[in-house]
């Protein structure tokens, strides 16, 4: 059941128990996160030992010092408000859910974490992971959502991208676009997948406009188990083959690619 909001008391101690975990996890001693926060050693002991507060303005640099909201800094925990009509609105760090007064309710808790550090205007790692849509944007950003040099995660852009659906350079998921392009479904300049499309595509169906190697391959130069491929792959047919066909028919194509069509088809 949804527990009551919590007491004053109640709510210095979790912020003096996450103020400690917090530092501890950036390596800080408390005369460091003193120094940080422009007060004394003392004043950050009585923050936690759960004796005192720091005013909002303090409040609102820790969040930002240790890359997390200023509500999961405070309240991490399920806080509950009645609403009218006998509903309750149950916040949390990241997320509100409207519910029946006496409803049962398992709240997801989301993680997000900001470096305070900085390249070309973005954090150096944003991670913003949990239940609902959440977004993450930096130099390496890890989220449902993620947009960065480095990407991960359910949908992500990046120059590389590890996700479920990415757009980049490098890109590898169930549904990926790039310059070189690895997934399930793959569009790419380079594209290896079950399904791949590009100039230079390997997978089960390969289709290219240069050079196509797969179970079904279509291209000017192709290699695969379909009847009309330019060389039919058999039992017997070792990567020898392939890379010999290759270098025969698409003279310019670089010896690194040439190896890697040539395994697509071994």
């Amino acid at each position: 059941m949804i527990s009551p909001s919590k007491t004053k008391g109640e709510i210095n101690m979790t912020f003096a128990d996450n103020l400690v975990r917090l530092r501890r996890e950036k390596g800080f001693s408390q005369e460091q996160l003193a120094d940080l926060m422009d007060v004394s050693r003392q004043a950050v002991s009585k923050w936690e030992a759960g004796q005192t507060m720091p005013d909002l303005p303090k409040l609102v640099a820790l969040a930002d010092l240790f890359g997390t909201s200023l509500d999961a800094l405070v309240r991490p925990e399920a806080v509950v408000e009645t609403k009218p009509g006998g509903t309750v609105q149950v916040v949390t760090a990241g997320q509100t859910v409207c519910v029946p007064a006496g409803a049962t309710v398992n709240v997801v808790p989301g993680y997000e974490y900001k470096s305070k550090h900085t390249l070309l205007g973005l954090p150096l790692v944003h991670i913003n992971c949990g239940y609902g849509l959440r977004r993450a944007k930096g130099v390496i950003a890890i989220g449902n959502i993620a947009t960065g040099i480095v990407a991960l995660g359910g949908f992500g852009v990046g120059v590389v991208s590890f996700c479920g659906i990415g757009v980049g350079l490098l890109s590898l998921g169930g549904l990926a676009l790039g310059g070189f392009a690895v997934g399930g479904v793959a569009v790419g300049l380079v594209a290896a997948g079950g399904c791949a499309i590009g100039m230079y595509a390997m997978g089960g169906a390969a289709v290219a406009s240069r050079v196509a190697v797969g179970g079904a391959a279509a291209a000017p130069v192709s290699v695969g188990a379909n009847a009309d491929a330019g060389l039919v792959i058999t039992e017997a047919t070792k990567m020898q083959d392939v890379a010999a066909y290759l270098t025969a028919n698409c003279p310019g194509l670089c010896p690194a690619l040439r190896w890697l069509l040539s395994l697509g088809a071994a």
